[in-house]
């Protein structure tokens, strides 16, 4: 999905919302449901999506409107993601180590 935004710190609900073409409704509803989605507020609650922010809603955006994933599916298919990503991160800091060790020996 290529996003016509322009690039900035941070973005709001309807910018968001025209770049996805979703309601800013739907938007409140995932932040509701995926807890990797957490925009920012300001102190009056105005909604600040960030780059990140805005690569989870990508995400979701193609788990539940692209590939039909139920709201419940698209949960359990981000927690297996982020488990995966963890485990690839510990794999890649164990190789660091016997690199390290073997550099020593």
């Amino acid at each position: 999905m290529d996003l016509n935004i322009p690039e900035k710190l941070y973005y709001n609900i309807g910018e968001i919302s025209k770049a996805f073409n979703i309601k800013p409704s739907l938007l409140r509803f995932w932040e509701k449901e995926f807890e990797i989605l957490a925009p920012k507020k300001n102190f009056k609650g105005t909604r600040k999506y960030s780059s990140v922010d805005i690569k989870n809603i990508k995400l979701i955006y193609d788990l539940v409107k692209v590939k039909g994933f139920k709201i419940e599916g698209a949960k359990k298919k981000l927690q297996s993601s982020k488990n995966i990503i963890q485990v690839v991160k510990k794999l890649e800091k164990i190789k660091e180590n016997l690199i390290n060790i073997e550099k020593e020996l």
